[in-house]
């Protein structure tokens, strides 16, 4: 008896296997009789389409008895006898439609009747309401566009396979309209984004993405070789230092939204390829940063969601009150009651590690080990917008030196949600001190630091021409859209995630 339950579910699944394989087939016969009727709906190049679903549905008072042409998939067909109801799905939403032989005629009809749901449909039609007060569109043409040849999800139970999500997302978008708001939506918030720094009298610009000396970001980088040079390149993984040689070059404001490429892991906060904003802006410093990012958060949160008060997860984020500002110092005392200005050296402060099991490493200073308190105990208590300010020079190699405490920096990472959205500087323009920093770095890297930078000498030379003083930040735009559609993990916000690839079945 045992035996024969576990052999049940192994039974189901062929069984399953062998209906799916069935109507996989019935679809590929159907496609071949419209080829061999002269009616391949691959052959047709075009539809003209004078409406979408929701734009119907949204002004159905000034649309009722007009004759409209939409196209998109079947996602539902009900036929009963002589008429057919059903649902058409088109980018901007569905709608129900009225399908009547009367209206089409018998031919028409009963090939209607052997289209699929997935099929890809024009149809022309009276928008009306039915006697249930149903918005839809009474058919009088329909035309097959492109035969589907495998079988959509049901909508009801929707897709939630996460894994087929993410490597399907085309599958993902049809079945799921949650999905596809959320990609709207990205693309409402990139473009609202441009629109602000556009009329704050920034000049969106383009730089390398193949580069030969990979900086401005503690990462590390993909190598390839490129042929043509015979040389051994990198992908970027920021893009500050050719930005910052635009400000040299007297381009007072720019920006670039662009993709960086970083050899890490994977989890929910982290793809190896992601959208990064960075700006700069002569003749200011990390507090313009600051202004302007508080400004900005609210004008896009505003103007894509429709109010500054947004759902996170169990939290309500308000980008409507000012943000808390805290010096890294003051954030750590706040959490933890422990004063680093107190710790007079790097064996002092190694030892207060030892004390709370906090890990380091034999080359970190008293500057790194503040930092690994900080991401110890003081981020993910970052709930509500913060910005914290004033990082160990240790840990910040192209920032500004703060005048009055030189063993700080004039940085700021604004956390909400207890992530990061963004880093900023008052950035370093002396290239005496650059050129230290970069050495630092080399030091770092020959000790064992991956993610240390190189010494980038035509970006010095750049420095030695002259470079203003400068604020400039990068944001981490896959997590402002993951905040703005309260998505939890960065793979719910990028159309095509990273994924394992699955081996060929031979």
């Amino acid at each position: 008896m045992a035996e024969q339950q576990n052999n049940q579910p192994q039974t189901n699944k062929r069984q399953q296997e062998q209906d799916i394989g069935q109507l996989l087939k019935v679809r590929r016969e159907k496609l071949a009789a419209l080829q061999e009727a002269g009616k391949d709906p691959f052959q047709i190049t075009k539809y003209d389409v004078t409406h979408h679903c929701r734009e119907i549905k949204n002004n159905f008072d000034d649309m009722e008895g007009k004759t409209v042409s939409v196209a998109g998939r079947i996602m539902a067909k009900r036929v009963m006898g002589k008429v057919s109801f059903g649902n058409i799905l088109d980018v901007s939403g569905d709608i129900q439609f009225y399908a009547a032989r009367d209206n089409i005629g018998e031919e028409n009809y009963a090939g209607f009747k052997k289209f699929d749901r997935g099929d890809i449909v024009g149809m022309k039609g009276e928008v009306f309401r039915t006697e249930k007060g149903e918005k839809s569109i009474r058919i009088s043409e329909i035309t097959l566009l492109s035969k589907s040849l495998q079988i959509l999800p049901e909508k009801y139970h929707g897709l939630v396979n996460t894994d087929i999500r993410y490597r399907q997302r085309y599958t993902d978008l049809i079945v799921n309209d949650e999905v596809r708001e959320t990609f709207v939506k990205r693309s409402k918030i990139i473009s609202t984004i441009r629109r602000y720094l556009d009329d704050q009298g920034f000049m969106e610009v383009e730089t390398p993405m193949l580069v030969s000396n990979a900086g401005g970001a503690a990462a590390r980088p993909f190598e390839t070789h490129f042929n043509a040079l015979d040389e051994d390149v990198k992908l970027r993984i920021s893009l500050e230092l050719y930005l910052k040689r635009l400000i040299v070059g007297g381009l007072e404001r720019v920006y670039e939204i662009g993709r960086v490429f970083r050899n890490e892991g994977l989890d929910t906060r982290h793809n190896p390829e992601f959208t990064l904003m960075e700006l700069y802006q002569a003749y200011t410093d990390y507090n313009g940063m600051m202004d302007l990012t508080e400004n900005m958060f609210r004008y896009v949160a505003r103007e894509v969601c429709g109010t500054t008060t947004v759902p996170y997860g169990e939290h309500m984020i308000d980008l409507g009150r000012p943000f808390e500002r805290l010096t890294m110092i003051e954030a750590v005392k706040k959490y933890t009651g422990i004063d680093f200005d107190k710790i007079p050296n790097t064996d002092a402060a190694k030892k207060l590690a030892d004390e709370k099991e906090i890990h380091y490493e034999d080359r970190h200073t008293k500057g790194d080990i503040l930092n690994l308190f900080f991401e110890e105990f003081v981020e993910e208590n970052l709930i509500q917008p913060t910005f914290v300010m004033d990082h160990p020079v240790e840990i910040s190699p192209l920032t500004k030196r703060k005048p009055d405490k030189p063993d700080y920096v004039e940085r700021f990472e604004l956390f909400i949600t207890g992530r990061e959205m963004c880093n900023a500087y008052s950035e370093l323009n002396d290239p005496i001190d650059q050129r230290e920093r970069f050495k630092a770095q080399e030091a770092a890297l020959a000790a064992g630091d991956e993610e240390a930078n190189t010494t980038d000498e035509d970006f010095l030379n750049a420095l030695e021409i002259g470079m203003p003083p400068t604020g400039g930040i990068g944001y981490g735009i896959d997590r402002l859209v993951m905040l703005l559609t309260n998505s939890p993990a960065i793979r719910d916000v990028l159309l095509f995630p990273t994924m394992k690839s699955i081996p060929n079945r031979d």
